[in-house]
């Protein structure tokens, strides 16, 4: 086996430009993220979590082709899935094309594609990862999934609806389905990952 030279080993990983789709959401809630190839699945979930705006506050596994990875939970059967921390995103997804799906919230069942647009080399002077555009607010966190957020638009949107107070007391203040801020993203990204 040959050895790498030092330059190879010092080389900055192929960047991958991911869309990650929130699935089942109309209009689509999508973010397009550039990362490093060689990511683990373990920072990709941080990253998600980031820039699509959930909380962390629920489990999550990614799967592709028949497998499950996953973080090593006591309630969880290990048995059936494999370490997430251990493999990189470049080991299972590989080329322009390729998709691995995300489930975060078991509960409310919110499936992501993520979806692998191209590669390209890491510009200069530029920090991964970074979001590059993206459409639509988040989901509030236990809302139900993509059904009870249809639900829920409905309901605050129309003062008239049975549960528009509830709703508007649910959620706290003003919610915009619209809104999106990628500088306020890739500002909480470049605190994460200095």
């Amino acid at each position: 086996m040959q050895k790498k030279s030092q330059q190879e080993r010092n080389r900055p990983a192929e960047i991958y430009e991911l869309k990650i789709t929130i699935l089942d959401t109309k209009p689509p809630i999508w973010r397009r993220v550039a990362v490093p190839g060689d990511v683990t699945l373990a920072k990709l979930h941080k990253i998600i979590q980031i820039v699509i705006g959930w909380t962390d506050s629920h489990l999550h596994e990614f799967r592709r082709g028949g497998r499950t990875y996953a973080i090593p939970d006591p309630g969880y059967d290990a048995a059936n899935f494999i370490d997430e921390r251990r493999i990189k995103l470049n080991e299972i997804v590989a080329k322009p094309g390729n998709e691995i799906n995300y489930c975060y919230d078991f509960g409310d069942d919110w499936q992501h594609q993520i979806y692998l647009e191209r590669t390209i080399a890491p510009l200069p002077n530029t920090k991964y990862p970074l979001c590059l555009a993206g459409k639509r607010a988040c989901p509030p966190e236990d809302c139900g999934g993509p059904f009870g957020y249809g639900n829920f638009l409905e309901a605050i949107a129309d003062p008239e609806h049975e549960e528009h107070e509830l709703m508007i007391d649910w959620i706290g203040d003003e919610f915009d389905p619209d809104d999106f801020d990628i500088s306020e993203v890739n500002d909480e990204l470049r605190r994460k990952f200095r």
